[in-house]
This record gives structure tokens, sequence and C-alpha cells, in this order.
């Protein structure tokens, strides 16, 4: 009698009989890079007989770069060779089933309950055509079939993605070999969380590493690493076999940290105390740092021309760099410094920021991306537009003196709507025009930043509107 086995298409549940090779798992490690790869390494025990042996190493991830693919005996090193190494992923599916059985006797059943069965002609283009024993031909559409039955399982076929090895070995008996390769489909990121206090003058952060894993695979208590850093890789398109593939605040921990921190070489490494389950199509969460009452504070800032992209001859054009912004940023700053901040390297990620309301129920004021940030430097970060400040800059005076001297002057008003709240608002110009400039004469004092900009910082009481202005002469060679 032959065997059937049943595909049912609209559930999506393929049940095969199989029988099942040696696959015991000792133990996993994943390091983690928060580019898309990761480097796996899984250590396992097989039976070996003396001679050519075929082992299968099944249960890798679909977007393995098996190109990357080393392995290792650990058992009799010296004693076991690799002849050929092969990654086998021609999966299981309805088009590489259709496709096997060309020529052969199947029955597929449609919607409605009709069952036809007949000699496959093709599957391809989104149809099942069928010839019947009476030579009647049947053209099915793909989207109608409720499920097709065909014979054994062809020879080539496999259900999960497989590295399969041709084995010289010495000796018999169990042998424990480890196998290491990268793939993609795998990353990971830092996710900040911070509440920030009612007088903007400290904070409280949580940092979650948040790990993805859709390659294909699962990991189970495997030992994780993470590296932040941008190590450099080789387009993806040169590796081969590629298989296509808001935390809430919370209060914070007393716990040991759950994740140690290290150099290695020129990145940070982040390793995970504990062994850690990362499931295929599963997103997963681990805090990685904390700290509390953080020396912060916000100030404002308003640029009007932030659009400057360097030198590249002299701007004599009169309505350059008049925008009409009258925007004022808010921002957030705190240090990652020892002494006076979080004390803490701070991987590249998205930070949120909350403030409590009179109820105490937390809101979030903004949020923004950080770079990969070491211990003793200053976090910026942009949080949104404040609402009852306005600035407004003027172009008040315009002359090109003669062919290579230009002077203008700009009056910048800051207004300050708050009820009760001064400010300090942050000025910064861009001298665009040319990078030989002088500045005439200023109302108010200014910091040169660089060798194109300046900077005012000015306090805005409540109702009051602060007015700026300063000339500047531009020359450059005739």
């Amino acid at each position: 009698m032959r065997k059937w086995m049943w595909l049912i298409l609209m559930g999506g549940l393929l049940v095969i009989p199989m029988a099942q090779a040696q696959d015991d798992s000792e133990r996993q490690s994943l390091t983690i890079y928060n580019q898309g790869t990761a480097l796996v390494q899984d250590v396992r025990t097989f039976d070996l007989s003396q001679g050519r042996n075929t082992i299968d190493f099944t249960d890798v991830a679909a977007s393995i770069d098996a190109t990357s693919v080393v392995f290792k005996a650990l058992t009799n090193p010296d004693a076991v060779a690799v002849l050929e190494q092969n990654f086998v992923f021609d999966l299981v599916g309805s088009s590489s089933l259709l496709s096997r059985y060309l020529d052969e006797t199947i029955s597929i059943t449609v919607d409605d309950g009709t069952t036809f069965t007949g000699q496959l002609l093709s599957g391809r283009g989104g149809e099942i055509i069928l010839r019947d024993e009476a030579g009647q031909v049947f053209v099915v559409s793909l989207g109608k079939v409720r499920n097709i039955q065909f014979p054994n399982l062809p020879d080539g076929l496999i259900t999960r993605p497989t590295l399969r090895w041709l084995l010289d070995s010495g000796v018999s008996g169990p042998e424990q070999v480890e196998l290491t390769y990268l793939t993609g489909g795998m990353n990971w990121a830092a996710d900040y969380n911070v509440l920030l206090n009612a007088g903007n003058t400290s904070l409280d952060l949580n940092g979650w590493v948040t790990l993805t894993n859709t390659s294909g695979a699962s990991y189970r208590d495997a030992l994780v690493k993470l590296v932040a850093g941008d190590v450099n890789r080789l387009p993806q398109e040169q590796a081969l076999f590629r298989a296509e593939s808001d935390m809430a605040m919370g209060a914070m921990p007393t716990a040991a940290p759950q994740v140690e921190q290290r150099e290695f070489f020129e990145y940070q490494l982040y390793e995970i105390a504990r062994p850690v389950t990362v499931a295929d199509n599963e997103t997963k969460q681990v805090e990685f740092v904390t700290g509390t009452n953080v020396p912060a504070h916000t100030f404002y800032v308003y640029n009007s021309f932030p659009g400057f992209y360097g030198y590249y001859g002299p701007v004599t054009d009169q309505g350059y760099g008049v925008t009409g912004i009258t925007d004022v940023q808010n921002w957030l700053e705190f240090s990652t410094d020892e002494d006076n901040g979080l004390g803490a390297d701070l991987p590249a990620g998205n930070i949120r920021v909350y403030q409590e309301d009179v109820d105490g129920a937390a809101l979030l004021i903004g949020e923004n991306s950080i770079d990969h940030t070491p211990k003793g430097e200053d976090v910026k970060i942009f949080l949104g537009n404040a609402f009852d400040l306005v600035g407004e800059r003027t172009q008040t005076n315009f002359q090109l003196l003669s062919r290579t001297v230009l002077e203008e002057t700009y009056e910048i008003k800051l207004r300050n709507r708050k009820d009760d709240q001064a400010v300090e608002i942050r000025v910064p110009e861009t001298l665009f025009r040319w990078s030989n400039w002088e500045i005439l004469n200023s109302s108010d004092e200014y910091t040169k930043t660089d060798s194109s900009h300046i900077e005012f910082r000015v306090n805005v009481e409540p109702g009051e509107e602060r007015v700026i202005t300063y000339t500047v002469r531009y020359s450059w060679p005739g």
C-alpha cells in the first residue's frame, strides 16, 4: 500500500512522519552585532563509525552565511577529517512539492469540498493542472485549494535548513563537534527610558537590550554576548546561500545587574549573565544599565539656519539664508561621566523621555536616538519645539560694498510667553557667506564656536521680548 501525506494549505500545517536524527545540543553561544549579524557557536555530539560518515546538523539559521561555516571536532580532532560540506536549503513547501510531483498522481480538495484526482501536469503560475484517467484536464486556482494529498515525501526535500558533512573518521564512538557560523536576521539595539524630574535638574534612566531574531532558528539557553560598535563587514551580496526570510516605564530594580560590560578590541562588549532562550521571530528585552538622580538640565535653542554644508564660494545672493523659522527647540543634556553623571557607556539606540504630571502619571515629552556614547561624554537629546517660546530673525541691512566685500545686519527677536519661568535661549548663528568674516558690532556677547559659527546665550524673562542685533563683514580675494 502506498503511503500518503497531507498538506493543509489554508491552515499552514504540514504533517510529515520522519525519522529523527541524533541532534543533541549541548551548548550554544551567540555573539550579536548591532548591524544585523550574529556569530553562532553550537556544540553537539554525534555517534561516528570508523570510516566515512554523513552527519546532518539541523536547526541552523535559514539566513546562514554558508561561506563562514567552521567545523571542528573536539573529542578526537586529529582523527576526524572533513571531506565535504553542504548547506541543504530545499525546504518542504507547496511549490517545491508540486515541482517534485510532476507527472505523479495527486488528489486536491477545493473550498466547496470537491476532490480532483489525476496526473499533475503543472503547478506553476498559481494554478494546478490535473489530467484524470479519462484524459479530462482540470485547472484549479491554487488560492481555492483547501488541501493536497501527495504520495511519500521525495528524496532531497527537508523540513529544516541543514548543514551536511561527509566525514572520514579514524575512530568509532561519540564525537563532540563545534559549529561556528555567521548569520543574518539577528540584531540588537539599546532602548532607553528616562524619567525627568519636575524641576528638569535630574533624571532616572533604564537601558534595555532589545534582541530581535528573524534568522530562522531558535537558540535555547544560549550564552549571549552583544558587541557595540561599527564592525566592518563585506557587502551582504557577497555572502552565499542567504535564504529569504515600547516598553512602559517601570520602577528601578534593585537586583544585581543582568548584563556585564567590558572592553573588547575597539568595541564595547555586553554579556548577559545568565543563559537566554532567543526564539525565532521573537523580540526580547533585558535590562543592562540603570541610573538614578543623574544630574541633568534642559536648554533652548533658536537656530534659524540649520542647513549649512560648507563654503563653495562667496554667497552674494541677498535672500539666501532667510528661512522664516520661528520654532525654539527644547533639548535635554546629561553626562555619562563617572563623577557627575551616569557612569556608563551607552550603545546607540532610541531614548524616550518621560516626566510625571501632577497626578503622578508619566507622560512622554520627547524621544530621539543617540549614537554610541562612551563614558565621560555628554548626551544631548532634542525633545521637540517649545510651545510658548518664539524666535524671529530678520535681515535689516545688506550691502555689497565692492566686488570682494559684503556687509549685512541681522535682528533676532526672542519672545517668552511662559507665565512665570525665565529661560536661557542659545542662538547659534551660521556665517555662511564666506570663510573670512568679522563681527563689526553686536548688541550682546557671543562665543565663536568654530570657524563658521558664533553663539549667543541670553536670558528672557516671562512676557519679555529680547532683541539681538549684529553686523558681520565678509571679504574674499578678487
